[in-house]
Protein backbone atom coordinates (compact mmCIF):
# COMPACT_ATOMS: atom_id res chain seq x y z
CA UNK A 1 0.00 0.00 0.00
CA UNK A 2 1.55 3.45 -1.13
CA UNK A 3 2.35 5.66 1.77
CA UNK A 4 -0.60 8.73 1.82
CA UNK A 5 1.24 12.03 1.63
CA UNK A 6 -2.30 14.23 2.45
CA UNK A 7 -3.95 16.53 0.80
CA UNK A 8 -2.51 20.16 1.00
CA UNK A 9 -3.31 21.91 -1.83
CA UNK A 10 -3.47 25.20 -0.26
CA UNK A 11 -0.14 24.39 1.52
CA UNK A 12 -1.67 24.48 4.99
CA UNK A 13 0.97 22.85 6.18
CA UNK A 14 3.32 26.27 6.34
CA UNK A 15 0.60 26.77 8.91
CA UNK A 16 1.27 24.22 11.68
CA UNK A 17 3.78 24.44 14.28
CA UNK A 18 6.89 21.80 14.45
CA UNK A 19 4.45 20.09 17.37
CA UNK A 20 1.43 20.17 15.51
CA UNK A 21 3.31 18.01 12.41
CA UNK A 22 5.07 15.57 14.56
CA UNK A 23 1.72 14.70 16.40
CA UNK A 24 0.15 14.41 12.79
CA UNK A 25 2.20 12.66 10.94
CA UNK A 26 3.09 10.48 13.73
CA UNK A 27 -0.48 9.54 13.90
CA UNK A 28 -0.71 9.52 10.36
CA UNK A 29 1.95 6.56 10.24
CA UNK A 30 0.34 4.58 12.70
CA UNK A 31 -2.70 4.39 10.85
CA UNK A 32 -0.62 3.47 7.52
CA UNK A 33 1.38 0.80 9.28
CA UNK A 34 -1.00 -1.10 11.64
CA UNK A 35 -4.35 0.36 11.06
CA UNK A 36 -5.15 0.14 7.51
CA UNK A 37 -3.88 -3.37 7.05
CA UNK A 38 -6.20 -5.35 9.39
CA UNK A 39 -9.36 -3.36 9.06
CA UNK A 40 -11.01 -4.23 6.43
CA UNK A 41 -10.96 -7.73 7.93
CA UNK A 42 -12.79 -6.09 11.14
CA UNK A 43 -15.25 -4.30 8.71
CA UNK A 44 -15.96 -7.80 7.12
CA UNK A 45 -16.43 -9.86 10.98
CA UNK A 46 -18.20 -6.65 11.98
CA UNK A 47 -15.84 -6.40 14.66
CA UNK A 48 -14.06 -3.63 16.86
CA UNK A 49 -9.90 -3.48 16.45
CA UNK A 50 -9.28 -3.70 19.97
CA UNK A 51 -5.58 -4.58 19.45
CA UNK A 52 -4.68 -1.56 18.17
CA UNK A 53 -6.14 0.49 21.71
CA UNK A 54 -2.92 -0.57 23.49
CA UNK A 55 -0.93 1.58 21.03
CA UNK A 56 -3.24 4.59 20.47
CA UNK A 57 -3.62 5.09 24.37
CA UNK A 58 0.34 4.94 24.72
CA UNK A 59 0.29 7.53 22.00
CA UNK A 60 -1.64 9.73 24.31
CA UNK A 61 -4.63 10.27 21.81
CA UNK A 62 -7.12 8.96 24.68
CA UNK A 63 -7.05 12.25 26.51
CA UNK A 64 -5.29 14.16 24.26
CA UNK A 65 -6.79 17.80 24.88
CA UNK A 66 -7.70 17.14 28.24
CA UNK A 67 -5.48 19.73 30.63
CA UNK A 68 -3.95 18.04 33.53
CA UNK A 69 -5.10 14.33 33.21
CA UNK A 70 -4.65 13.97 29.34
CA UNK A 71 -1.82 15.11 26.77
CA UNK A 72 -3.42 18.76 26.89
CA UNK A 73 -2.78 19.42 23.33
CA UNK A 74 -4.26 22.29 21.42
CA UNK A 75 -7.25 22.84 19.62
CA UNK A 76 -5.59 22.10 16.17
CA UNK A 77 -3.36 19.10 17.02
CA UNK A 78 -6.52 17.35 18.67
CA UNK A 79 -8.12 18.03 15.25
CA UNK A 80 -5.21 16.39 13.58
CA UNK A 81 -5.27 13.42 15.37
CA UNK A 82 -9.22 12.73 14.75
CA UNK A 83 -8.06 13.66 11.15
CA UNK A 84 -5.73 10.86 10.69
CA UNK A 85 -7.78 8.35 12.52
CA UNK A 86 -10.71 8.54 10.82
CA UNK A 87 -8.55 8.37 7.42
CA UNK A 88 -7.94 4.92 8.98
CA UNK A 89 -11.71 4.17 9.87
CA UNK A 90 -14.66 6.12 11.58
CA UNK A 91 -14.83 3.33 14.09
CA UNK A 92 -10.81 4.34 14.81
CA UNK A 93 -12.19 8.15 15.59
CA UNK A 94 -15.29 7.24 16.97
CA UNK A 95 -13.74 5.35 19.81
CA UNK A 96 -10.84 7.76 20.46
CA UNK A 97 -13.84 10.72 20.28
CA UNK A 98 -16.07 8.94 22.54
CA UNK A 99 -13.19 7.77 25.19
CA UNK A 100 -11.93 11.45 25.05
CA UNK A 101 -14.59 14.08 24.26
CA UNK A 102 -17.38 12.68 25.13
CA UNK A 103 -16.34 10.63 28.56
CA UNK A 104 -12.67 12.14 29.84
CA UNK A 105 -13.95 15.72 29.24
CA UNK A 106 -17.39 15.83 31.04
CA UNK A 107 -15.71 13.97 34.42
CA UNK A 108 -12.87 17.18 33.84
CA UNK A 109 -15.62 19.81 33.63
CA UNK A 110 -18.47 17.96 35.86
CA UNK A 111 -16.98 16.10 37.96
CA UNK A 112 -15.30 16.17 41.74
CA UNK A 113 -11.66 16.03 41.96
CA UNK A 114 -12.37 12.48 43.71
CA UNK A 115 -13.64 11.70 40.42
CA UNK A 116 -11.02 12.85 38.23
CA UNK A 117 -8.32 11.20 40.03
CA UNK A 118 -10.23 8.02 40.23
CA UNK A 119 -11.06 7.88 36.46
CA UNK A 120 -9.29 10.31 34.62
CA UNK A 121 -5.71 8.86 34.27
CA UNK A 122 -6.60 5.49 34.21
CA UNK A 123 -9.08 6.18 31.04
CA UNK A 124 -6.20 8.53 29.33
CA UNK A 125 -4.24 5.12 29.50
CA UNK A 126 -6.55 2.88 28.23
CA UNK A 127 -7.30 1.17 31.47
CA UNK A 128 -10.88 2.28 31.13
CA UNK A 129 -13.10 2.26 28.39
CA UNK A 130 -16.19 4.40 28.88
CA UNK A 131 -19.07 5.15 26.79
CA UNK A 132 -21.59 8.20 26.70
CA UNK A 133 -25.18 7.34 26.91
CA UNK A 134 -27.74 9.93 26.22
CA UNK A 135 -29.10 8.97 22.87
CA UNK A 136 -32.46 6.53 23.84
CA UNK A 137 -34.65 4.37 21.26
CA UNK A 138 -37.42 7.75 20.99
CA UNK A 139 -34.95 10.25 22.24
CA UNK A 140 -32.33 11.50 19.55
CA UNK A 141 -32.44 15.00 18.35
CA UNK A 142 -34.96 15.68 21.07
CA UNK A 143 -32.76 14.58 24.32
CA UNK A 144 -35.29 16.33 26.17
CA UNK A 145 -37.56 13.91 25.74
CA UNK A 146 -35.53 11.51 27.30
CA UNK A 147 -37.16 8.53 29.52
CA UNK A 148 -34.48 7.30 31.77
CA UNK A 149 -34.38 8.45 35.13
CA UNK A 150 -32.36 8.55 38.19
CA UNK A 151 -34.65 8.29 41.86
CA UNK A 152 -32.87 9.55 44.85
CA UNK A 153 -33.21 6.58 47.63
CA UNK A 154 -30.84 7.56 50.40
CA UNK A 155 -27.71 8.07 49.67
CA UNK A 156 -28.06 6.14 46.47
CA UNK A 157 -29.60 6.75 42.62
CA UNK A 158 -31.60 4.34 41.14
CA UNK A 159 -31.48 4.22 37.03
CA UNK A 160 -33.73 2.78 35.55
CA UNK A 161 -34.16 3.07 30.79
CA UNK A 162 -32.38 2.32 27.91
CA UNK A 163 -30.15 4.22 25.90
CA UNK A 164 -29.40 3.10 22.62
CA UNK A 165 -26.61 3.08 19.18
CA UNK A 166 -23.69 3.49 22.20
CA UNK A 167 -20.79 3.02 20.87
CA UNK A 168 -17.86 1.50 23.06
CA UNK A 169 -21.13 0.00 24.50
CA UNK A 170 -19.64 -3.53 25.37
CA UNK A 171 -16.42 -2.54 25.31
CA UNK A 172 -17.20 -0.04 28.59
CA UNK A 173 -16.30 -0.44 31.38
CA UNK A 174 -17.57 3.00 32.99
CA UNK A 175 -20.64 4.44 31.39
CA UNK A 176 -21.54 8.09 31.70
CA UNK A 177 -25.26 7.79 32.04
CA UNK A 178 -27.53 10.85 31.33
CA UNK A 179 -30.86 10.52 33.12
CA UNK A 180 -34.17 12.60 34.38
CA UNK A 181 -34.63 13.48 37.98
CA UNK A 182 -36.93 15.23 39.71
CA UNK A 183 -34.85 18.46 39.34
CA UNK A 184 -33.60 17.91 35.68
CA UNK A 185 -31.23 16.26 34.16
CA UNK A 186 -28.27 14.55 35.58
CA UNK A 187 -24.93 13.09 34.75
CA UNK A 188 -23.94 9.69 36.48
CA UNK A 189 -21.08 7.47 36.46
CA UNK A 190 -21.77 3.87 36.17
CA UNK A 191 -19.45 0.84 36.56
CA UNK A 192 -20.75 -1.58 33.83
CA UNK A 193 -20.55 -4.12 36.21
CA UNK A 194 -23.10 -2.72 38.48
CA UNK A 195 -26.10 -5.01 38.95
CA UNK A 196 -29.13 -4.06 36.97
CA UNK A 197 -26.44 -2.68 34.18
CA UNK A 198 -26.31 -4.70 30.91
CA UNK A 199 -24.93 -4.03 27.15
CA UNK A 200 -26.66 -5.51 24.26
CA UNK A 201 -24.30 -5.21 20.72
CA UNK A 202 -26.10 -4.08 17.78
CA UNK A 203 -24.98 -6.28 15.18
CA UNK A 204 -27.19 -5.99 12.18
CA UNK A 205 -25.22 -2.78 10.57
CA UNK A 206 -24.05 -1.52 7.12
CA UNK A 207 -22.65 1.33 8.41
CA UNK A 208 -19.88 1.57 11.16
CA UNK A 209 -19.19 -2.59 10.86
CA UNK A 210 -15.65 -2.12 12.55
CA UNK A 211 -16.84 0.05 15.52
CA UNK A 212 -18.72 -1.37 18.50
CA UNK A 213 -22.07 -0.19 19.23
CA UNK A 214 -24.31 -0.86 21.92
CA UNK A 215 -27.80 -0.72 23.78
CA UNK A 216 -27.60 -0.56 27.57
CA UNK A 217 -30.74 -1.47 29.60
CA UNK A 218 -30.63 -0.26 33.64
CA UNK A 219 -32.97 -2.08 35.27
CA UNK A 220 -33.07 -0.98 39.37
CA UNK A 221 -28.54 -0.38 38.56
CA UNK A 222 -27.75 1.40 41.93
CA UNK A 223 -25.52 3.75 41.85
CA UNK A 224 -24.02 6.05 45.19
CA UNK A 225 -24.16 9.63 45.36
CA UNK A 226 -20.51 9.87 44.94
CA UNK A 227 -20.88 9.06 41.26
CA UNK A 228 -22.94 11.75 40.12
CA UNK A 229 -21.41 14.24 38.02
CA UNK A 230 -22.01 17.25 40.99
CA UNK A 231 -21.47 20.07 38.80
CA UNK A 232 -23.69 18.95 35.59
CA UNK A 233 -26.98 20.48 35.67
CA UNK A 234 -29.58 20.36 33.16
CA UNK A 235 -29.46 19.57 29.76
CA UNK A 236 -26.99 21.82 28.89
CA UNK A 237 -24.04 19.47 30.22
CA UNK A 238 -24.59 16.54 27.53
CA UNK A 239 -24.77 19.45 25.40
CA UNK A 240 -21.39 20.69 25.92
CA UNK A 241 -19.90 17.16 25.41
CA UNK A 242 -21.71 16.98 22.04
CA UNK A 243 -20.09 20.00 21.35
CA UNK A 244 -16.36 18.69 22.00
CA UNK A 245 -17.09 15.33 19.80
CA UNK A 246 -18.69 17.43 16.69
CA UNK A 247 -15.09 19.49 17.13
CA UNK A 248 -13.87 16.16 16.22
CA UNK A 249 -16.32 14.72 13.89
CA UNK A 250 -15.60 17.85 11.67
CA UNK A 251 -11.97 17.43 11.14
CA UNK A 252 -12.90 13.25 10.96
CA UNK A 253 -14.88 13.89 8.19
CA UNK A 254 -11.81 15.41 6.46
CA UNK A 255 -9.80 12.77 7.13
CA UNK A 256 -12.17 10.32 5.75
CA UNK A 257 -12.64 12.44 2.57
CA UNK A 258 -8.91 12.53 1.75
CA UNK A 259 -8.57 9.10 2.05
CA UNK A 260 -11.34 9.00 -0.99
CA UNK A 261 -9.74 11.34 -2.62
CA UNK A 262 -6.36 9.31 -2.45
CA UNK A 263 -7.44 6.13 -3.72
CA UNK A 264 -9.38 7.82 -6.57
CA UNK A 265 -6.59 10.12 -7.92
CA UNK A 266 -4.39 6.97 -7.66
CA UNK A 267 -6.68 4.70 -9.62
CA UNK A 268 -7.30 7.65 -11.90
CA UNK A 269 -3.51 7.79 -13.01
CA UNK A 270 -3.07 4.44 -13.82
CA UNK A 271 -6.71 3.16 -14.99
CA UNK A 272 -6.33 2.99 -18.84
CA UNK A 273 -9.48 3.64 -20.79
CA UNK A 274 -9.25 4.66 -24.57
CA UNK A 275 -5.80 4.07 -24.85
CA UNK A 276 -5.02 6.79 -22.19
CA UNK A 277 -5.06 7.48 -18.10
CA UNK A 278 -8.89 8.15 -17.16
CA UNK A 279 -6.87 11.20 -15.45
CA UNK A 280 -6.40 12.88 -18.40
CA UNK A 281 -10.29 12.82 -18.75
CA UNK A 282 -12.04 15.96 -18.75
CA UNK A 283 -15.59 14.46 -16.83
CA UNK A 284 -12.69 12.33 -14.43
CA UNK A 285 -10.65 15.54 -13.72
CA UNK A 286 -13.84 17.37 -12.68
CA UNK A 287 -14.26 15.42 -10.07
CA UNK A 288 -11.35 15.00 -8.86
CA UNK A 289 -11.33 19.08 -8.85
CA UNK A 290 -14.40 18.96 -7.06
CA UNK A 291 -12.98 16.88 -4.26
CA UNK A 292 -9.95 18.76 -3.82
CA UNK A 293 -11.60 22.16 -3.73
CA UNK A 294 -14.34 21.05 -1.38
CA UNK A 295 -11.57 19.28 0.71
CA UNK A 296 -9.68 22.43 1.28
CA UNK A 297 -12.48 24.44 1.94
CA UNK A 298 -13.08 22.21 5.12
CA UNK A 299 -9.88 21.84 5.76
CA UNK A 300 -9.88 26.23 6.16
CA UNK A 301 -12.93 25.80 7.98
CA UNK A 302 -11.67 23.69 10.93
CA UNK A 303 -8.37 25.56 10.90
CA UNK A 304 -10.25 29.13 11.82
CA UNK A 305 -12.37 26.72 14.00
CA UNK A 306 -9.31 25.39 16.16
CA UNK A 307 -8.06 28.93 16.88
CA UNK A 308 -11.50 30.37 18.40
CA UNK A 309 -11.71 27.03 19.87
CA UNK A 310 -8.08 27.75 22.02
CA UNK A 311 -9.51 31.39 22.21
CA UNK A 312 -12.45 30.31 24.01
CA UNK A 313 -14.55 32.04 21.36
CA UNK A 314 -16.40 28.77 19.48
CA UNK A 315 -19.62 28.91 19.48
CA UNK A 316 -21.61 25.87 19.18
CA UNK A 317 -23.16 26.92 16.36
CA UNK A 318 -18.93 27.08 14.83
CA UNK A 319 -19.02 24.04 15.63
CA UNK A 320 -22.38 22.84 14.46
CA UNK A 321 -21.53 24.85 11.07
CA UNK A 322 -18.48 22.88 10.70
CA UNK A 323 -19.51 19.33 11.21
CA UNK A 324 -22.51 20.10 9.02
CA UNK A 325 -20.31 21.25 6.08
CA UNK A 326 -17.67 18.83 6.66
CA UNK A 327 -19.90 15.16 7.04
CA UNK A 328 -21.94 16.58 4.24
CA UNK A 329 -18.53 16.98 1.85
CA UNK A 330 -17.24 13.59 3.00
CA UNK A 331 -20.35 12.22 2.08
CA UNK A 332 -20.16 13.53 -1.87
CA UNK A 333 -16.44 13.31 -2.20
CA UNK A 334 -17.15 9.50 -1.28
CA UNK A 335 -19.93 9.34 -3.63
CA UNK A 336 -17.86 11.02 -6.28
CA UNK A 337 -14.70 8.75 -5.81
CA UNK A 338 -16.75 5.90 -5.95
CA UNK A 339 -17.64 6.73 -9.51
CA UNK A 340 -13.67 7.12 -10.61
CA UNK A 341 -13.57 3.44 -9.32
CA UNK A 342 -16.04 2.41 -11.54
CA UNK A 343 -17.19 -0.74 -10.54
CA UNK A 344 -14.05 -1.43 -8.19
CA UNK A 345 -15.32 1.03 -6.32
CA UNK A 346 -17.67 -1.22 -4.41
CA UNK A 347 -15.01 -4.07 -3.71
CA UNK A 348 -13.29 -3.98 -0.36
CA UNK A 349 -10.11 -4.56 -2.17
CA UNK A 350 -10.61 -0.43 -1.84
CA UNK A 351 -11.51 1.46 1.18
CA UNK A 352 -13.56 4.54 -0.57
CA UNK A 353 -16.99 2.62 -0.25
CA UNK A 354 -16.38 1.44 3.43
CA UNK A 355 -15.93 5.40 3.76
CA UNK A 356 -18.93 5.77 2.02
CA UNK A 357 -21.33 3.60 4.09
CA UNK A 358 -19.60 4.80 7.44
CA UNK A 359 -20.28 8.27 6.59
CA UNK A 360 -23.72 7.72 6.36
CA UNK A 361 -24.27 7.69 10.38
CA UNK A 362 -21.84 10.23 10.47
CA UNK A 363 -24.12 12.43 8.27
CA UNK A 364 -26.97 11.39 11.41
CA UNK A 365 -25.39 10.96 14.42
CA UNK A 366 -23.89 14.02 17.38
CA UNK A 367 -26.50 15.59 15.63
CA UNK A 368 -28.31 15.31 11.63
CA UNK A 369 -27.56 17.27 8.93
CA UNK A 370 -31.18 18.83 9.50
CA UNK A 371 -30.63 19.59 13.39
CA UNK A 372 -27.17 21.67 12.49
CA UNK A 373 -28.98 23.50 10.10
CA UNK A 374 -31.48 24.61 12.70
CA UNK A 375 -28.68 25.51 15.24
CA UNK A 376 -27.45 27.77 12.75
CA UNK A 377 -30.09 28.90 11.58
CA UNK A 378 -31.32 30.38 14.84
CA UNK A 379 -28.18 31.72 15.28
CA UNK A 380 -27.88 34.06 12.60
CA UNK A 381 -31.90 34.90 12.42
CA UNK A 382 -32.54 34.92 16.59
CA UNK A 383 -35.47 33.06 15.89
CA UNK A 384 -35.59 28.78 16.97
CA UNK A 385 -36.81 27.00 14.08
CA UNK A 386 -37.20 23.42 16.92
Amino acid sequence: MADFVGVDFYEMDEMLSDEQRLVRDTVRKFIQDKALPIIEDHQREGTFPISLLPVIAEMGLLGAHIPDYGAGMDALAYGLIMQELERGDTGIRSFASVQGGLCMYPIWRYGSDEQKDEWLPRMDAGEVIACFGLTEPDAGSDPSAMRTRAERDGDDWVLNGVKYWITNGTLAHLAVIWAMTDDGVRGFLVPTDTPGFTANQIKAKYSLRASDTAGLVMEGCRVPEALRLPLAEGLKAPLTCLNEARYGIAWGAIGAAMACYDEALRYAQVRVAFGRPIAGKQLIQEMLVECVSEITKAQLLCWRLALLKDEGKAHPAYISLAKRNNVAMARNTARMCREILGANGILDDYQTFRHMVNIESVYTYEGTHQIHTLIVGQKITGESAF
